[in-house]
């Protein structure tokens, strides 16, 4: 695999200043394990950092806390804008209420009714625009000029990965002597701050893997065309999955990703049941 040459967007450093600025903000999640789960896995010891107990309910609140907490004061009043069709949008509302800053919020037409109410009820502003890429971001786009309001991308931006680095940084700290991270990837914001925070914490040691669903396997397939390869289209189960590596991405996790591997949606909903269960 050809080295990259481009500066990193994000350093270590920068992760690190995240976790200071938003310590007060988010939850410190658990870290927590299973006998039953290590025994499908073959007797080996599996630890989930559970930030589905993150306040909205996902790791985004992360990325979205940062972007927030690090706007310059001389336009911060003006709020803030994404597109989104679900947990971003969630996240940045509830960081835009809780700093009292306006948030404006683009999303699909189709998007799931449960996430556009709580959206509405962290006091964001739901504009709805089609369901493709180029629409959420022109929407957005046109709602910033109208507005003024600081344009915070889902996962494609500095501020972002950052913020999403803090999750691998309190896992290490939780269970230092790990031989493995899994994270998943969709637009590659929480893969490349966890990357960069695991390389980081153990000077390279522990390698870090990406999970992926085969119905939305851009990530793989740009591993093996060693550029970034577009999602052209996405089937699967994993709703916040289906979307492309961000630009500012993939560098990073080229860089630093051992490999990438695809699951089924039979998987997905097995493990699931597997996490339900026990």
């Amino acid at each position: 695999m050809p080295v990259i040459a481009e500066a990193a967007p994000v350093t270590m450093a920068d992760i690190e200043a995240a976790a200071r600025r938003i310590d007060a903000l988010v939850h410190r999640t658990p870290v927590v394990s299973s006998a039953r789960l290590n025994q499908f896995a073959g007797g080996h010891q599996l630890f989930l950092k559970c930030e589905n107990l993150q306040r909205t309910g996902s790791f985004k609140f992360r990325g979205a806390t940062n972007a927030i907490a690090g706007l310059d004061p001389a336009i911060r009043d003006r709020g803030v804008v994404t597109h989104s069709s679900g947990n971003h949008a969630q996240a940045l509302a509830c960081a835009a209420q809780q700093a009292g800053l306006p948030a404006w919020v683009v999303m699909p037409v189709g998007s799931s009714a449960v996430k556009q109410a709580a959206v509405l009820g962290y006091g964001g502003r739901v504009i709805s625009c089609a369901n493709n890429e180029r629409s959420r971001v022109a929407v957005a786009t046109q709602v910033q000029q109208d507005t003024g309001a600081n344009l915070t991308p889902p996962f494609d931006d500095a501020r972002i990965i950052a913020g999403q680095g803090t999750a691998a940084l309190e896992l290490l700290e939780q269970v230092p002597d790990l031989d493995l991270v899994i994270a998943p990837v969709g637009g590659g914001g929480l893969l490349a701050g966890t990357c960069l925070a695991v390389h980081g914490k153990s000077a390279g040691r522990i390698p870090v893997y990406a999970a992926e669903p085969a119905g939305a396997a851009d990530a793989w397939q740009s591993f093996q065309a060693r550029q970034r390869v577009p999602l052209k289209e996405a089937q699967t189960i994993a709703d916040g999955l289906r979307t492309s590596l961000g630009l500012l991405n993939w560098p990073i996790i080229q860089r630093h990703v051992r490999a990438v591997v695809t699951v089924d949606d039979a998987e997905i909903v097995a493990a699931i049941r597997a996490c339900w269960t026990n």
